[in-house]
């Protein structure tokens, strides 16, 4: 098991995700978390390779856990010892915002 740090960026966009569900829909932003925890948990256990960006992205190093049940993408710089979540990004809004981030 590796350890998954979450920048606190990341969590931010997380909490207004779910808060965005949450009043369209009672209940949704709690599935929101739950397939962000879901995925972190992925990434944490190192089940299955992280998938390459698009190349609007440039050459960040930077991989992405895409969630199945919302639009949105879990972004991640993978090093030796640990992953950094730099983003919870929506697919379509503002690409690449990140990158900055991008520079663990």
């Amino acid at each position: 098991m590796r350890k998954v740090r979450i920048l606190e960026e990341a969590s931010q966009e997380a909490i207004e995700a779910a808060a965005w569900y949450e009043y369209e829909q009672p209940g949704l932003g709690a599935e929101f978390f739950a397939a962000v925890d879901a995925a972190i948990d992925v990434i944490e256990e190192d089940f299955l390779p992280l998938s390459p960006l698009p190349k609007e992205a440039g050459d960040t190093g930077a991989r992405r856990l895409i969630l199945e049940r919302f639009p949105y993408d879990i972004v991640a710089i993978e090093l030796p010892e640990e992953a950094i979540v730099i983003a919870v990004a929506h697919h379509s809004r503002k690409p690449g915002y990140w990158l900055g981030r991008s520079k663990p």
